[in-house]
């Protein structure tokens, strides 16, 4: 089966995680600081830190920032529904907004600007496939209406970053990423009292660590906060130091194959598109694809599984889910949910070659034919 996503894993990886084994300290130490620090360089951005997902991550930005009970947060409906879930988390009420253009499935500026009120206090952009959202036009945003701005950088690690044009960014490691640690995520941000906030709040608000009360006295702590079990572990950490060593080759790959899928795509399939037609900085996380108006999806699925090729769905419109179809009945997002239902995500990832991304264009023809 060729995999539409498939973590890169190998001796290097099993010879640090054997080390931290043989060290005997598994949790919150050394590793997990050299990870933090060899990440924020890679980003150019002072300092980060380690949580256990890019869930976490965002829920403890968005507290870090202040927001809570009555406050709302602009968020996409095209992106996991981590991203909405992690605001209902803090107390506040996701607001849904729909993407600037089949094109660019991005979340609108112009459509956020319809839906702030004086309760809204931040916005969530997410960096769709890996596809840099606006620095510019979203800094002037918030800016002018004195908002927070949090970057969901789940699928935007690395190749592409520039550093920070939001108050906050939150990383992805799950094993489907550009790098991945197996579960984790990491917070960048632009105020080191946020980072510090955050540092303190992943380990259960507790005022010192494992490792400071080790090698420090008194071997005390105190709760000055209601923290979260959010904590990364030195297994993860150290998978991390090594996989980020080797991203940004992993990020070159991607390109060429992602260039070379829209080359393939037209040739074979031309009634198929790719979003972001113009050249756009990204890490090319995910290669969706929009199908044609009348194509059926499911059965075109299933005709590629049948020849080896597994494709998914990058996403149900979260407003569409049950959950949140129930607590915000009659939101209408014309875009997203166009591109919702016609999206199917081809297979991406750096151990394909050039002949494979022919093979799923080909076959890809052919179930549209069929």
């Amino acid at each position: 089966m060729l995999f539409v996503s498939e973590p890169n894993l190998g001796p290097d990886e099993k010879v640090a995680v054997a080390e931290v084994i043989a060290s005997n300290w598994i949790t919150m130490g050394d590793r997990v600081r050299q990870f933090e620090m060899e990440f924020a360089s890679h980003h150019n951005v002072g300092d980060a830190v380690a949580v256990s997902s890019c869930t976490a991550g965002l829920h403890l930005a968005l507290q870090a920032l202040g927001i809570g009970p009555g406050d709302e947060v602009l968020v996409p409906s095209l992106s996991f529904v981590a991203t909405a879930n992690a605001v209902l988390y803090t107390g506040a009420r996701p607001i849904f907004v729909d993407v600037e253009s089949i094109d660019v499935p991005l979340m609108s500026c112009a459509h956020a600007a319809a839906k702030v009120t004086d309760r809204t206090k931040a916005a969530v952009v997410m960096h769709y496939a890996g596809y840099l959202a606006n620095r510019d036009a979203w800094k002037d945003f918030a800016g002018a209406r004195g908002l927070f701005l949090v970057e969901d950088s789940a699928h935007a690690v690395g190749q592409g970053r520039t550093g920070l044009f939001g108050d906050v960014a939150v990383f992805s490691f799950y094993g489907n990423k550009n790098m991945t640690t197996g579960e984790g995520g990491m917070i960048v941000a632009s105020d080191p009292s946020i980072l510090k906030s955050v540092r303190q709040a992943r380990g259960h608000g507790m005022t010192t660590d494992t490792v400071t009360r080790l090698r420090e006295r008194p071997a005390s702590y105190d709760v000055t906060m209601l923290g979260q079990n959010y904590r990364m572990n030195e297994l993860s950490a150290a998978i991390g130091s090594v996989q980020l060593r080797k991203l940004a080759g992993w990020n070159d790959r991607r390109q060429t194959l992602t260039a070379h899928y829209r080359g393939a795509l037209g040739a074979f399939c031309p009634d198929v598109s790719v979003p972001f037609s113009a050249a756009w900085p990204s890490a090319h996380h995910i290669l969706p694809v929009l199908l044609p108006e009348d194509a059926d999806r499911t059965r075109i699925m299933n005709s590629l599984r049948e020849e080896g090729i597994q494709t998914s769905m990058h996403y149900p419109a979260i407003h569409l889910t049950s959950l949140y179809r129930g607590m915000y009945p009659g939101v209408s997002l014309p875009l997203t949910e166009t591109f919702s239902r016609r999206e199917l995500t081809l297979p991406l990832h750096p151990k394909m070659n050039t002949e494979q991304v022919e093979t799923v264009a080909r076959s890809l023809a052919q179930a549209l034919a069929d």
